[in-house]
């Protein structure tokens, strides 16, 4: 009896240590087909490290997974952070077309730098989706010239990618002056309601058909808008307002503009949809007069602009309306100093014209953020003054020398190629400046670290 308990003991454990083996002999026949060696860390905020540490991880931390397609894209931002934040004190590298150098800029290598890591690096998916004329369509002969000579030529640029794969940022391709024009009804009480809930739809179908943007909720798409309406027409989503990158002409600060997430754009008018008879002007010595104005009184700041100066003097020319008989781009290239206030939004296509022209922009404007200031040092070729300030204006201009006139007209003349609309684009120029500005927001973020990997 005794030996019959020790033997079925004995033949249990026997079974139980050859079904083990068997087991962990499997487990480490998969462990060795693994193909790729990715050293991770086990602090998440690790997987992209910032731009001022470093970390050595230990071998210990060794596993075996493969790349996502994601962790590679952010793997190349990082190393363009890196090599940006390396340029802001290295030595000035060469471009065939153009150097950036001066007090134009707030850090000309760093800007130069993240230009060519741009050129390199980005890549833009533009939905396909919607029909003609609200998506895929603009105004290109207008002050809202911006929103259809970006979308047309983003479609037909080197930075598209039709793979959405291998896209840094989205971009949704309806134009807000569209909405306005085919769907605004005046005479109706809820006029927002129709042309918000296009931009809602749009969103609904794309994250529907996609995940890309329910995988960052919004934060790596843009959308572009010069109509003053783009800011209140991107609510009809919240994660647009408040996530996305909005590039707007109507850049207000008090209206939820964002400059570290948001893009100021120019506003630009394209009368005949070119650029032909709106750039030049003559040296400073043959330039009359002082200061030049002419608009209506729409907004806070003209008003006050009119009482103090309108027909006060004759070398400040303040005008509400121009004789039939005088040119208005005649009298900016007779003038100094061009004043740019606000109306009743904070863009106006006059300070684009007054750098055209080669007259000085003075800008008056509150709450506002000039385009690509995140790049441009504009008090390196504009004049700033706040409206409290208007009564003194003449002796604030007057009190800047012949000297230091002449290097913020010279300066505003090289600054200009950041504004000049060309077809098809030139490096440098309005649109890939636009096209810089959301590749700077873009590398602002770590989408790893915001989807908790």
């Amino acid at each position: 009896m005794i030996l019959v308990f020790f033997f079925f003991n004995f033949w249990n454990f026997f079974v139980k240590f050859t079904l083990l083996s068997t087991i962990l002999s499997l487990f480490w026949e998969q462990v060795e087909k693994k193909e790729e060696i990715l050293v991770i860390s086990t602090n998440r905020s690790h997987i992209l490290p910032s731009f001022n540490e470093t970390h050595a991880l230990p071998m210990s931390s060794r596993i075996k997974r493969n790349f996502s397609n994601l962790e590679m894209l952010e793997a190349k931002l990082q190393q363009a952070r890196a090599a940006i934040r390396d340029a802001k004190n290295g030595n000035q590298m060469d471009d065939q077309d153009y150097i950036p150098t001066g007090p134009i800029y707030l850090n000309s290598n760093a800007f130069h730098r993240s230009y060519l890591e741009m050129e390199k690096q980005l890549k833009v998916f533009v939905y396909e989706e919607g029909e003609h004329p609200i998506f895929h369509n603009g105004p290109c002969g207008s002050i809202y010239s911006v929103e259809g000579y970006f979308i047309h030529n983003l479609e037909i640029s080197k930075f598209r990618t039709r793979d959405p794969n291998d896209a840094q940022v989205y971009f949704l391709p309806f134009s807000v002056t569209s909405i306005v024009h085919f769907i605004y009804d005046k005479n109706s009480k809820h006029h927002w309601r129709p042309m918000k809930q296009t931009v809602k739809d749009y969103v609904d179908l794309i994250a529907g058909k996609y995940h890309y943007w329910n995988r960052s909720l919004g934060v790596d798409h843009f959308m572009l808008s010069c109509h003053d309406w783009g800011p209140e027409i991107s609510k009809s989503v919240p994660e647009l307002f408040k996530n996305s990158v909005r590039a707007l002409c109507n850049a207000n600060t008090s209206e939820g503009f964002e400059p570290s997430k948001d893009v100021s754009i120019p506003e630009i008018n394209l009368p005949g949809g070119r650029m032909n008879g709106l750039i030049g002007g003559p040296s400073p010595s043959r330039r009359p007069f002082l200061v030049f104005f002419a608009g209506g009184l729409h907004g806070p700041i003209r008003p006050i602009l009119l009482e103090h100066w309108e027909n006060k003097d004759e070398d400040v020319q303040i005008h509400k309306y121009l004789p039939k008989n005088v040119s208005y781009s005649a009298m900016m290239r007779k003038s100094r100093y061009c004043i740019c206030p606000s109306g009743y939004e904070v863009a106006s296509p006059r300070v684009v014209e007054a750098l055209y022209t080669g007259c000085v922009p003075v800008l008056i404007k509150d709450h506002y953020v000039p385009p690509f200031s995140d790049v441009l040092n504009w008090k390196s070729f504009a004049v700033v003054i706040p409206k409290e300030d208007i009564p003194n204006l003449k002796k604030i201009l007057t009190a800047i020398s012949t000297r230091q006139y002449i290097r913020l007209q010279r300066r505003g003349k090289v600054v200009r190629r950041h504004f000049e609309v060309n077809f098809p684009p030139k490096r440098y120029d309005v649109f890939h400046m636009i096209l810089h500005s959301v590749w700077l927001r873009r590398l602002n973020i770590q989408l790893l670290g915001l989807l908790g990997r």
